[in-house]
């Protein structure tokens, strides 16, 4: 019987670029040309939903990875420079952000699990909260612990984006040598430098100690060159617990900064236009008017005496008029009661909470000796606490305003339905905004009596009726005071400026605060070692997948090197830790040697007819076995496609030491490789009626899903079972059924996409679509769409 049971098939509409198992779920996210992003289910291949491009994310998807506790998958959008964060279980945007570059590829790690850390965390949690207060006055202590528990309010939601407590870390790369780390997925944790080409492949250990990339260099004269580099972040390794600490901190303050944003928006979308009738009609009356008296002297004569000139009795009558009066008047008090319960129950807890975390930064950073090496400045931090106490202030007042506002409009309006109550309401009202030196605002073209939008303004203009502090208290006595007029602990007001005004140069300070870690940690990642491995001319794809053994401490790199061997499979190990070591690092895997086939003998295995192979997609299954999809060098034909599972416990076991010269390329000195034979049993495949090119697989959930060169096939597989004899009858006729269906798609795709190469790596962990060096296909197809 034939090995590894096949439980799904299916043609898709769209050629798919790239695929990605979830690491723990029988689910695989695949990316296609249209730029959809699919989710299937292994059961019968089952799609659970799809996402469709939009203008806010783009349809150009550049790469997957899914986060290491498979609730969140991650994309990357070449044509907006994105990378999205979605929800798995709804297909829901959670959060995106702009990188400078599009990330050809992505990796998404867990740190390993150490049961010290979440105690020490809650240790540096204590103690930070401990410096902060020691370094602040009573008033400040109080305050902070009010917003501790205010926060503890919002903050399921971002505990539903960090995950658990153990740090995970989102890699990405790209062209010109991006490459970024984003703990969580979230915040900016270091931006590196100095590496030449374009990013094909991350991947970073799971001890945090190097990170491994392997990059592409194009010259105007040569075939790009592929370079192996291992860049040493001890610091990472050595700070983990306060790294932690620090990223799940500032993960809060990110996207609580995301929270204001859109409470804000919230907020102008609540200020109707229709509001600012009034103020027009008031600026036509003024501006139309033949009389010289004041506007306030128009309608305190029509309060007290019942009588209005001619141009009022028109404003009134033709443009204000009974029904336009209370239509404006309903607006109104929608308007600054929707405004009003958006500030209380969203800006000012948020704002709130964001001072509660960044009062428990300053205390990480005052804590020197372990938070100092991750860049944390005790300065800029307090500027950015001083910037959201001003905000915070700035809501307050925004909210007087709307208060005081919604009182005098309302018996303002009351007076015009020809009542008499609130008259002295009115006449405050009259004083206030329609007083001689309030006729225009500061450009000369506006009346303003509408006083909350100004707020709500992105401008950088002070406002143009800025609120009265004559007669405030404490503002009296905080300049009479000696001490408390220049007092560092009071938070600036800014009266002059709109809420918009303050909370860009909030989000200014904290950017500060943000950044600065992201520069230090990226200074100090240093490259470690460079190895040129080979050469790829223009008619093949790249062909590399990195792997991380967590138990041994060991980067994997699998590659091959079509030019020089095409029947062999080159490994090469390097140590996590850049200071250990490795002997026999590189060894050759041998395609050619006779397969030993113990297959049942009732099975015939025509694959033993063929002794030589080349390795079209390979994808490790775990530690010790690699998946690979084989292509018979011996088939005229080209349709020999074989699904095999390498176990490498004695292929990568050998007596012989490789002395690598760093001024040649690997190509260069390939004599001196040691080589392994292989036999792999009853662990593979036939591939029928399917031209196998690309394989992902998930070692822990046992399953493997194989590509076709068209990009448009996909056949699933459960790789720890075997097929019975009704369920291969079932897929003999359904593989019969397709195969005609798939040789026509085949030639279609080959002819319509003829000259739209493309390349692409996989990664250990998103199993990207990626061309293999395939001449064969190449020489078919003129030029086939490939990755």
């Amino acid at each position: 019987m034939p090995a590894f049971r096949q439980v799904g098939e299916k043609q898709l509409p769209n050629p798919i670029l790239y695929m990605a198992w979830s690491p723990n779920r029988d689910l695989i996210a695949l990316a296609n040309t249209s730029g959809e992003v699919l989710l299937h289910r292994l059961a019968n291949f089952q799609r659970v939903w799809s996402l469709l491009p939009n203008e806010n994310t783009g349809k150009e998807i550049t790469s997957l990875a899914w986060r290491p506790d498979g609730k969140v998958l991650a994309f990357s959008v070449g044509d907006t420079k994105q990378v999205v964060l979605c929800d798995a279980e709804k297909a829901e945007i959670l959060h995106l952000f702009a990188v400078e570059y599009p990330a050809f590829c992505m990796h998404w790690m867990e740190v390993q699990d150490d049961s010290r850390w979440g105690f020490y965390i809650k240790r540096i949690h204590f103690l930070s909260l401990l410096m902060t207060w020691f370094h602040s006055s009573a008033l400040v202590d109080y305050y902070v612990l009010f917003c501790f528990f205010r926060s503890e309010e919002k903050s399921d939601e971002v505990t539903n984006l960090l995950g658990e407590v153990r740090l995970n870390i989102l890699v990405v790369g790209g062209p010109s040598g991006f490459v970024e780390l984003y703990a969580y997925g979230l915040y900016k944790i270091a931006t590196l430098g100095g590496i030449s080409g374009t990013c094909r492949s991350l991947g970073l250990s799971s001890d945090l100690k190097s990170l491994s990339v392997i990059t592409e260099i194009r010259s105007t004269e040569d075939n790009p060159e592929i370079h192996y580099i291992q860049l040493d972040t001890g610091l990472l390794s050595s700070c983990l617990p306060e790294l932690t600490k620090m990223a799940r901190k500032f993960t809060h303050i990110s996207t609580l900064l995301r929270y204001l944003r859109l409470s804000l928006t919230c907020m102008c979308e609540a200020w109707e236009d229709i509001l600012m009738q009034m103020d027009l009609r008031l600026t036509k009356f003024v501006q139309e008017k033949n009389t010289s008296t004041q506007v306030q002297d128009e309608f305190l004569e029509l309060l007290l005496w019942g009588h209005a000139s001619s141009e009022l009795q028109a404003l009134l009558m033709n443009q204000l008029t009974v029904k336009g009066l209370k239509m404006l008047g309903q607006s109104i008090d929608s308007s600054y009661s929707s405004i009003q319960k958006l500030v209380i129950s969203h800006l000012q807890s948020g704002s709130e909470a964001l001072l509660y975390h960044l009062s428990e930064v300053k205390g990480m950073a005052l804590w020197r000796q372990k938070f100092q090496p991750l860049g944390l400045d005790p300065a800029a931090i307090e500027d950015a606490i001083v910037a959201v106490g001003s905000f915070t202030l700035k809501a307050s007042e925004l909210l007087q305003v709307i208060d005081k506002s919604m009182k005098n409009f309302k018996a303002f309006f009351r007076w015009l339905y020809m009542t008499q109550k609130d008259l002295a309401f009115v006449a405050d009202f009259l004083s206030e905004h329609f007083s001689n030196e309030e006729l225009f605002d500061r450009k000369g073209k506006y009346f303003n009596v509408e006083r909350v939008g100004q707020y709500l303004k992105d401008e950088d203009e002070d406002l143009v009726s800025p609120p009265s502090m004559e007669g405030n208290q404490w503002v009296t006595f905080v300049k009479q005071s000696t001490y408390l007029k220049d007092s560092p602990l009071l938070f600036p007001t800014y009266p002059q400026k709109s809420l918009h005004f303050v909370k860009r140069m909030m989000e200014g300070s904290i950017d500060l605060c943000l950044q600065k870690p992201a520069e230090v940690i990226g200074h100090s990642i240093k490259q470690a070692v460079c190895l040129r491995l080979y050469t790829v001319p223009e008619r093949y794809s790249l062909f590399l997948i990195l792997w991380n053994d967590k138990k041994a401490g060991m980067h994997y790199v699998v590659f091959c090197m079509p030019d020089i061997s095409p029947s062999k499979i080159y490994i090469l190990r390097r140590a996590t830790d850049p200071n250990r070591s490795v002997p026999k690092g590189l060894v050759a895997l041998n395609l050619n040697t006779p397969l030993n086939s113990s297959i049942d003998d009732e099975t015939p295995a025509p694959a033993s007819a063929y002794s030589s192979y080349s390795c079209l997609d390979a994808r490790f299954y775990d530690d010790e076995t690699l998946t690979v999809v084989l292509r018979s060098l011996e088939d005229d034909e080209n349709k020999m496609r074989i699904l095999t599972q390498l176990h490498l416990n004695s292929a990568v076991s050998w007596d012989e030491e490789f002395t690598w010269d760093l001024t040649l390329r690997l190509e260069q000195q390939t004599e001196g490789i040691p080589v392994q034979g292989l036999t792999w049993g009853n662990q593979s495949r036939e591939m029928d009626n399917i031209k196998a090119q690309f394989v992902a697989v998930n070692g822990i959930r046992k399953v493997a899903c194989v590509l076709s060169a068209n990009l448009r096939h996909v056949r699933v597989f459960e790789m720890d079972a075997e097929e019975e004899e009704e369920e291969e009858e079932r897929a003999d006729e359904s593989q019969e059924m397709s195969s005609d269906q798939d040789r026509l798609e085949d030639t279609m795709t080959y002819q319509s996409d003829a000259g739209e190469g493309r390349d692409g790596v996989g990664g250990a962990e998103e199993a990207q679509v990626a061309g293999q060096g395939s001449q064969d296909i190449l020489d078919e197809t003129a030029g086939s769409d490939t990755l």
